[in-house]
C-alpha cells in the first residue's frame, strides 16, 4: 500500500537516497530540506525532476515554526501521514575539548532536538489515526567502534537512540510502530565525512595536534580501508524501504547496515534483549509491539 512519508535531511546523503528509493517503491515522499531556494534550489529541482511523488518541502529542523509549517502542509495536502523518518544529522570531527559550547549546542539542535520538534508536529496526527511508523536513522557509533575525535557526534547519536527507545513503548498503545536503522561508518559514497564540521578553538586544536598529529585523518583512512569494496550507502535506503513495506507488527525494532562490522550489532542485540526481559519482568511485554 502506498504511504505518505516525510523525511528530514533529504537534500543529500542517506536522506536523498532514501527519498528516491521510497518513491521507486510506490510511496509519496515529502523531502524535508533546510532550504528549497537559494543554496537549496539545485537539490529541490533535482527532487522534483525525479518524480512528481518526490516533493521537496522547506523544513529547517532547528526551527519549530518551519517544522510545524512543513508537517501541516503535508497533512492538509494528503489528509494523513503514515511514516516519519528522522534522518537529519551532521557529523563533526575534532578534539572534543576544542568545540565551543555553542558548537555543541548547535550540533544537538540538529541531531537530537530536531527529532523532538518533528515528533511534536507529526505525532498528534499519527495518534489520531491510531496508526503510523516512526523511523530513526541512528549510527553504529553508539555501541560499536568509537574512534577518537568524533566524540560530540557520538554523544548526539547515543541521545537520539535513547529517545527512540523510549518513544517506542510510549507510542505503542497509540498503534504507532518504531524502527531504528543503524548505519555503520560509510566513509565514502556520501558527503557525510567530506562535509564534517570542525572545532572553532584553534589553540586547543593545536595542543592536541602536538600529541596526536595526523591521527584524525589517519583514523578516517583506516576506517575507509575496513569497508568492503562493494559497500554501498544505498543499502541503507533499501533497508528503510523494506521496513516501511513490512506489515504492521512485523517490523524489526532495529536494523544494522554496517559493512565494516564495528561490533555494534552484538552490543545492541544484548541491550535490546535486556530491554525485552525488563518489560516482561515488570509485566508490560505488550508495550514492545504496537496495538494493531
Amino acid at each position: 500500500m502506498s504511504k505518505i512519508i516525510i523525511i528530514t535531511g533529504a537534500s543529500s546523503g542517506f536522506g536523498a537516497l532514501t527519498a528516491r528509493a521510497l518513491v521507486d517503491a510506490g510511496h509519496t515522499v515529502y523531502a524535508g530540506m533546510r532550504a528549497t531556494t537559494g543554496d537549496g534550489a539545485i537539490a529541490a529541482a533535482d527532487a522534483m525532476a525525479y518524480s512528481d511523488r518526490l516533493r521537496p518541502i522547506r523544513m529547517d529542523v532547528t526551527d519549530q515554526l518551519s517544522v510545524d509549517r512543513a508537517v501541516t502542509k503535508v497533512i492538509n495536502d494528503e489528509k494523513r501521514l503514515d511514516v516519519v523518518i528522522h534522518n537529519a544529522g551532521h557529523l563533526v570531527m575534532g578534539a572534543a575539548e576544542a568545540f565551543t559550547p555553542d558548537q555543541l549546542t548547535n550540533l544537538w539542535e540538529t541531531n537530537v532536538v530536531s527529532t523532538q520538534r518533528v515528533n511534536r508536529a507529526a505525532l498528534p496526527q499519527l495518534r489520531e489515526q491510531g496508526d503510523g511508523l516512526v523511523v530513526w536513522v541512528g549510527s553504529s557509533s553508539k555501541n560499536g567502534g568509537t574512534p577518537p575525535f568524533q566524540g560530540p557526534y557520538f554523544a548526539t547519536k547515543s541521545a537520539e537512540d535513547a529517545l527512540a527507545v523510549s518513544y517506542s513503548t510510549e507510542l505503542s498503545r497509540f498503534g504507532i510502530e518504531t524502527s531504528i536503522i543503524v548505519p555503520g561508518a560509510f566513509t565514502r559514497g556520501t558527503n557525510h565525512f567530506a562535509n564534517a564540521g570542525h572545532p572553532d578553538d584553534e589553540e586547543v586544536v593545536a595542543a592536541y595536534e602536538e600529541r596526536y598529529a595526523g591521527l584524525r585523518d589517519e583514523m578516517t583512512r583506516r576506517q575507509s580501508e575496513m569497508l568492503p569494496s562493494n559497500s554501498d550507502p544505498a543499502d541503507v535506503a533499501r533497508a528503510i524501504v523494506e521496513v516501511v513495506g513490512m506489515p504492521k507488527g512485523q517490523r524489526p525494532f532495529r536494523v544494522h547496515i554496517d559493512p565494516s562490522d564495528d561490533g555494534s550489532v552484538v552490543v545492541d542485540a544484548a541491550a535490546d534483549a535486556n530491554r525485552e526481559r525488563f518489560y516482561r519482568r515488570v509485566g508490560y511485554p505488550e508495550l514492545l509491539k504496537p496495538v494493531l
